[in-house]
């Protein structure tokens, strides 16, 4: 099993969970997120005062998937997640040892 954690732009967020749902994947976690990158934020003018705007908002998506449907899950991400502008986000994939549903007990891929 593998956890993929993407941070994206927050208009995306429906386009990348319906991308996901036509797939077949049904259980995601969506966090709202704050950052930047190579973006490094961006100066607005408020009430005739310049402030720095550090972190711009995101929304971090996790999902835990079976090794075997991995590379769909994060091609339909970068797919529905892209804009070809600076900021589109990042992926990450790590290795889950096992998971556990709480009510059946069941574990590892039955889990998910």
């Amino acid at each position: 099993m593998k956890k993929i954690e993407a941070i994206i732009k927050p208009f995306k967020l429906d386009e990348v969970k319906e991308a996901l749902h036509e797939m077949g994947l049904q259980g995601i976690t969506v966090l709202e997120a704050k950052g930047f990158g190579r973006q490094k934020g961006h100066t607005e003018l408020y009430r005739g005062a310049e402030y720095v705007v550090d972190f711009l908002p995101k929304v971090k998506i996790e999902l835990v998937v079976e090794d075997n449907l991995v590379e769909r899950a994060i091609e339909a991400i970068q797919q529905a997640a892209r804009t070809g502008r600076i900021g589109d986000g990042k992926i990450f994939i790590s290795t889950i040892e096992d998971a556990i549903r709480v009510r059946t007990g069941e574990r590892g891929n039955e889990a998910i």
